[in-house]
């Protein structure tokens, strides 16, 4: 019989540390309840004492979220425990994860305390967050980098305090498969009491190895696995939920392990991740990259219509992949439309359905062909944004290779209509000077990204943008069969957001 493996997703945590994944409250929520019908173990919804902002969402998702656990991170110091322990005081279930550096480089130049201190400071932490919880995490940060014998001490003490999981990170993805393994292998066998806790690895990705040290951790005796929807997170990011998951459920032969995630669900979590945060997938990204399933050599398409398995590992439905159908046109009614989006996993009501409808019945009007990625790129252009301090009423571009690219914009704000025109290098240049003059103040523009949503010449082209703004940087997302317009979308969108993290709903034009 197979080990269940706890799954401990933390995109809400890590994964929107990675530059340009920041996400709103409801952004938040939106992907908490999508891990929850995932089947993921453990939501880590955030580090509460880092912001206010961070709080209210942790808060929030513990209020909303009825069967996975709820989780806060925290430092091994009581202000960030207190902090931990009130953002999930209303979750069903909870989880205070708490965690300080045992590597010597560590404890020497960042924390400047002696392992005794560290030592103290860890068990002194797990009992203070024992006392508002039973369910207490601790992590050894840069485990991969620290004496073995060290940890055995630091591991037996926190669990002799109270602690019910020890994470043991590679918090600088420096470790290989073997190394991990081996060490997940030492701690087990030389540590009192960790037979009686669950044991977690929580792997980064900085030389391509965060799946493989995962897996080889559950290979040597771990229970929980942490990790991020698309890999998301710190640096090169983290170990990939859909591959750890799929791994073990493809290869259940070698690992004899599998999770309680429902793998149909992972292709609309990815996407959805993909869609809120602006960080797409590439196209040859194992289990959810758009060539994942796809065959283009003649002998693989060969193998293929002949016998699936010859070069299909998997079952493309197992990850809730379906062949993109035309089965809504101009003449489609709203009772077939709700019907698509609910095969498609979108439970649209009132007048969040009605505005669905009308973008859809828009495009069906220009395109021949409305497919599935059409229909939820246009739901995620709907669903995930900031309040609109700012409204695209019209753009209009001029361009051309004999003429200078101008573009005139009209926003409106408040009821008042705004309107610039401004020439650029391109025509997306032109819209931007329009759009930055409209709203009053600079603008720095740190990415711009186009793509297709499905093949011809009609499709939709969505835009990702993402802006800086006192260092913190602020991703916008649009969609339309007119590039120029998506990209113009996806421009205000961006601003909105950065307004309302600022707190600013009235802007007095310069």
């Amino acid at each position: 019989m197979s080990r269940i493996i706890k799954i401990f997703d933390t995109t809400l945590r890590d994964g929107e540390q990675s530059p340009g994944c920041s996400m709103n409250k409801e952004e938040k929520l939106e992907i908490a309840f999508q891990l929850e019908k995932l089947g993921v173990d453990i939501i880590e919804a955030g580090f509460a004492i880092s912001s206010k902002g961070d709080f209210d969402s942790i808060d929030m998702i513990a209020r909303n979220i009825k069967h996975s656990v709820v989780c806060s991170l925290c430092r091994a110091v009581k202000q960030d425990i207190q902090a931990a322990a009130d953002s999930i005081a209303k979750a069903k279930h909870k989880r205070i994860h708490t965690f300080i550096a045992t590597s010597p480089i560590h404890m020497e130049h960042k924390l400047r305390m002696s392992p005794d201190k560290v030592i103290e400071a860890a068990v002194g932490s797990v009992a203070f967050a024992k006392s508002f919880v039973n369910d207490v995490e601790f992590s050894c940060e840069d485990a991969g980098r620290s004496d073995r014998d060290f940890l055995v001490k630091i591991i037996s003490e926190v669990i002799k305090a109270g602690a019910t999981t020890i994470n043991i990170p590679d918090t600088v993805g420096y470790q290989t498969p073997q190394e991990f393994g081996d060490l997940i292998k030492f701690l087990m066998e030389n540590t009192p009491g960790l037979d009686k806790v669950d044991v977690s690895v929580h792997c980064h990705n900085d030389l391509g190895l965060a799946v493989a040290n995962s897996l080889a951790g559950v290979m040597n005796g771990a229970s929980q696995v942490e990790c991020t929807i698309n890999g998301i997170g710190e640096r090169a990011g983290n170990a990939a939920l859909e591959e750890v998951v799929m791994a073990m459920k493809t290869r259940n032969d070698t690992f004899k392990a599998d999770t309680r995630i429902k793998t149909e669900e992972i292709l609309r979590t990815s996407r959805m991740v993909s869609n809120i945060t602006g960080s797409m997938v590439q196209a040859n990204k194992a289990i959810v990259g758009a060539n994942a399933f796809a065959h283009e050599s003649g002998i693989h398409q060969d193998g293929v219509i002949k016998q699936r398995r010859t070069y299909e590992i998997m079952d493309a439905e197992s990850i809730g992949l379906k062949e993109a159908t035309l089965v809504l046109g101009k003449h489609s009614g709203r009772h077939a439309f709700s019907k698509k989006l609910k095969e498609l996993g979108y439970e649209l009501e009132g007048d969040d359905l009605n505005k669905a409808f009308e973008r859809f019945k828009a495009m069906a009007d220009i395109k021949k062909e409305v497919s599935d990625k059409d229909l939820e790129s246009i739901l995620a252009d709907q669903m995930y944004h900031a309040p609109e301090i700012f409204k695209l009423q019209y753009v209009q571009i001029t361009a051309g290779n004999t003429t200078r690219p101008t573009a005139c914009v009209q926003l409106e704000k408040e009821g008042e209509l705004i309107e610039e025109t401004r020439t650029g290098a391109g025509p997306v240049d032109a819209a931007y000077r329009a759009i930055e003059a409209a709203i009053g103040f600079p603008i720095e523009l740190v990415d711009f990204s186009i793509h297709s949503v499905s093949g011809g010449t009609d499709a939709l082209g969505e835009v990702t943008v993402r802006l800086r703004d006192n260092g913190k940087v602020f991703m916008g997302r649009g969609s339309h069969m007119d590039v120029l317009v998506a990209s113009s979308k996806a421009y205000v969108a961006a601003v909105n957001k950065m307004l309302e993290f600022r707190g600013i709903q009235q802007i007095e034009k310069v």
